[in-house]
């Protein structure tokens, strides 16, 4: 039986454990309180440089910031976006080393009403969240989700870019703004009233309302999430719905630029998770450092480089105020959803092998949109109704989208021959009990053999006018993945008005195209014209 005191004890070989004896690897003289991977140890002042130096450093290589413009920061409140509201505040500091040149602000969109939480809980997260907000003397913005009943269909139009992000106007703006004596230039060179440090000093433009949401409103939101079957939907849908909000936000308030809190974990899981829900045509946009998908406001991740842990152990180390609001996918099994089993997969994965994260972050990096060159300048029906990005469905015949159709309409009993329904016709609307195909307009009020008018109960199909199912018509206008999401919905009636409203204008649009198209001129034909 093996005891503590056997002869071969002190013969065993001890190895040393980095602990927190073990110096700073940077100024090689302070003890080191923290490790980030293996053997890079830091001691508490050089992490916080290091910390601060990264954040300047994504700024400043891609220079899409330009200065005296309007940045808004979206902070939900968590770890992440909390330690870039903290970076922004130190580098607007007085003793800022280089000192931030942007105007910042700050949204908060809560998301207690898809999630279920009381109007009680709300409320005291919005106020924790309000106290924070206070403290940096930025302005602030906090938006029920609610609102998303309140949208113009114009939000979803696309907007073309008015910035030119190069590296030679960037430089210009910067010239400019020194001569100017640290004046606020916007994106074209001219000078602003007031200086940066008086702009973010008076920007107090928050409206000090009670937070408390429209009951009809709340109703409303309750039965659009219900009505979404699966999680994987909701998140997806959650998200798309968020972006919408803070769009509107940065448009009305003139921001030109939207700060994310997305760290490279979080990053990392959205890949894998995005080309799970098909999203691979949009990995680029969805995953790098600036996505200028809605033209006129660009998304930017300055906290892309970082990871979940280094920021846990600054916010930690500093004292950085967060507030912990519960979502949908909050105490849910590895399961319940793609983006849930993705994260525990990614995460656990880390544990074992501790270059996961950087090795799938670094994969991101390198894609690029085949169509980037288009989504500024497309044509409002080429983008997709939901996410904004170039719809990547005008595929040719002979690809795995079209096969992918071909197999849901054998599934479903439908004719796969071009002598079949017409293609409005494809896919039963959401809702709908037997899958029926719609009479022809010839037999609408008739007593023919497709039972038209039939009434009986449970919608078998039929139609008392000519025109398409609406899943139909949102089927076109949307990308695969948005389709997926529709489609995981028991009726789209519980949809927005903004939405559907921006379905039927661009419907409009395609039909009358079609109508004058014989009148139009082609761009070769256009060409071959005289002067």
């Amino acid at each position: 039986m093996c005891q503590v005191d056997e002869e071969y004890n002190g013969l065993l070989e001890s190895t040393s454990l980095p602990g927190a004896s073990k110096k700073c690897m940077k100024c090689k003289e302070g003890t080191a309180v923290l490790i980030i991977r293996a053997g890079d140890a830091f001691c508490r002042s050089c992490f916080k440089e290091y910390f601060i130096h990264k954040f300047r450093a994504m700024l400043g290589k891609n220079r899409v910031i330009f200065p005296g413009e309007k940045v808004l920061l979206a902070v939900s409140g968590g770890l992440a976006s909390s330690s870039m509201l903290a970076q922004v505040q130190e580098g607007l500091s007085r003793d800022a080393h280089k000192k931030l040149r942007f105007v910042p602000g700050i949204v908060y969109v809560d998301e207690g009403g898809a999630s279920g939480r009381s109007l009680e809980e709300r409320q005291q997260a919005a106020a924790q969240l309000e106290h924070i907000f206070q403290a940096t003397g930025f302005p602030y913005h906090i938006v029920p989700l609610e609102e998303i009943f309140t949208l113009p269909s114009s939000i979803l139009e696309a907007v073309s870019a008015i910035s030119d992000s190069s590296a030679s106007s960037y430089k210009a703006a910067v010239d400019q703004f020194i001569q100017n004596g640290g004046e606020a230039v916007d994106h074209k060179g001219k000078a602003q009233d007031s200086s940066l440090a008086d702009a973010v000093s008076q920007l107090q433009t928050h409206d000090r309302q009670p937070f408390i949401p429209p009951a009809d409103q709340t109703q409303a939101l309750a039965r659009l999430f219900a009505s979404v079957k699966t999680l994987t939907a909701k998140e997806d849908f959650l998200q798309t719905l968020r972006q919408h909000l803070i769009l509107r936000v940065a448009r009305l308030r003139g921001y030109s630029k939207v700060m994310l809190g997305e760290s490279c974990t979080r990053l990392a899981i959205k890949l894998l998770s995005s080309i799970s829900l098909g999203r691979g045509a949009a990995l680029a946009l969805d995953t790098g450092f600036a996505d200028p998908r809605f033209g006129d406001v660009v998304m930017v991740r300055p906290m892309r480089d970082y990871s979940s842990k280094e920021i846990a152990f600054y916010n930690h180390l500093f004292s950085v105020p967060s507030v912990f609001t519960p979502g949908l996918d909050t105490k849910t099994s590895d399961k319940a959803s793609i983006q849930r089993l993705t994260e525990s997969f990614v995460t656990k994965l880390q544990t074992d092998f501790p270059s996961t994260v950087s090795t799938i972050y670094r994969t991101s990096e390198k894609l690029q949109s085949a169509r980037s060159a288009q989504t500024n300048d497309a044509e409002p029906p080429s983008k997709c109704l939901l996410c904004l990005c170039a719809l990547d469905t005008a595929v040719e015949e002979a690809s795995a989208f079209n096969a992918t159709l071909q197999s849901e309409r054998l599934s479903q009993g439908k004719k796969a021959s071009g002598l079949g329904p017409p293609a409005h016709a494809s896919a039963p609307a959401l809702g709908s009990g037997s899958g029926g195909q719609c009479c022809s307009s010839s037999s609408v009020g008739g007593s023919g053999e497709g039972g038209c008018g039939g009434g009986g109960g449970g919608g078998g199909g039929c139609c008392s006018t000519p025109r398409p199912p609406v899943n139909s018509d949102l089927k076109s206008l949307l990308c695969y993945s948005c389709r997926l999401t529709i489609k995981d919905m028991t009726t789209v009636d519980t949809l927005p008005s903004y939405i559907t409203a921006e379905a039927e204008r661009r419907k409009r649009r395609v039909e009358m195209r079609k109508e004058i198209s014989e009148f139009l001129l082609g761009e070769d034909e256009d060409e071959e014209q005289p002067c």
